[in-house]
């Protein structure tokens, strides 16, 4: 379950709303969210439905629990009409960078998918990250660190590179731009020339505030135009960027898995689906090679696969 706080400001018009929550509040909302969610998941114990047709029992009505949620943005009866998940629970992924996204990530994931444009940058958040757990009572591989790359592969460098030139001739530059402004903080950059630098805005409060420092910081940075900022994240989305041969993206793969920067990662791709199928024939056997991916699934779902616990019903009572 991808636990967002939607940054589309256009969303809030199909939820009763004129404009979008700001980012504070945001956070609340998603907090307390999950508590109702994770909550409902847990109305049956794993137990709870012993269907006897003999007695004419079908489920144990002391392991059917009410949640009965009253807080400041909800309130929800309950219970779910669904029984508990294969694996209790489903994954809960998370993808806030700020302070407050990261904070609630602490608290909340299981998995984060993150956007950091160099190694430095991954394994000080990585740090960050984890380090909170504790707090939360948390062990540090209960959270999986799963940035995305971008990739595009080819036999040689230079035919990775033509591939890359040729998707990003693609992009009309209108296009990027406005995608731009929409991932800046739903920003309208229409009127400013494509030639010109990345015009000062002020902090988004509808939009990501993570990805408003990251690209602002990219496009400084590098010297970037408007167009040439629009054009570089239309195909990426402003995450770090790997283009060449099948052995050079392992070598990076490897380098930040094995020094603090991430427990695997979200692979982007420019097309579907010849960008996974040239990922998943060329990429994975290197990976493979070299130890650093499995031959098989371990498991037969997500949360086994990932290493990840199976958390308890928490209405379940603890034998004495």
């Amino acid at each position: 379950w991808n636990l967002v706080t939607s940054d589309a400001a256009a969303e809030a018009q199909n939820f009763g709303r004129d404009e979008h929550v700001g980012h504070a509040e945001r956070y609340s909302r998603a907090r307390e969210f999950h508590k109702v969610v994770t909550g409902l998941w847990d109305s049956w114990e794993d137990d709870a439905f012993v269907r006897d047709k003999a007695s004419g029992t079908y489920y144990e009505p002391t392991k059917r629990h009410v949640l009965d949620h009253v807080g400041e943005h909800f309130r929800v009866k309950g219970p779910l009409n669904v029984a508990r998940s294969p694996q209790g629970q489903p994954v809960i992924v998370q993808a806030g960078s700020s302070e407050t996204g990261r904070d609630l990530a602490a608290q909340t994931a299981e998995v984060v998918f993150t956007a950091q444009t160099s190694l430095a940058n991954a394994q000080a958040f990585y740090a960050d990250l984890k380090g909170r757990l504790d707090g939360y009572g948390r062990q540090s591989d209960s959270l999986k660190i799963m940035p995305g790359v971008f990739v595009v592969v080819g036999h040689t460098e230079a035919e990775a590179q033509a591939k890359f030139e040729a998707f990003q001739d693609l992009v009309e530059p209108e296009v990027g731009v406005a995608l731009l402004g929409r991932m800046l903080g739903n920003f309208d950059l229409s009127g400013y020339p494509l030639d010109g630098p990345l015009p000062e805005l002020p902090l988004t409060d509808s939009g990501q505030r993570s990805r408003q420092q990251l690209l602002s910081d990219l496009a400084h940075r590098e010297q970037l135009t408007l167009g040439q900022l629009g054009r570089r994240i239309a195909g990426g989305r402003g995450h770090y960027s790997l283009i060449g041969t099948p052995a050079q993206i392992a070598d990076e793969l490897q380098n930040w898995f094995e020094n603090g920067a991430a427990d695997g990662f979200n692979i982007l791709v420019p097309h579907l689906p010849g960008g996974l199928e040239d990922f998943a024939q060329w990429v994975v056997p290197e990976l493979q090679r070299r130890g650093l991916m499995r031959t098989e699934y371990t498991g037969t779902t997500l949360r086994e696969n990932l290493g990840l616990a199976r958390p308890e019903n928490r209405f379940k009572e603890t034998p004495a």
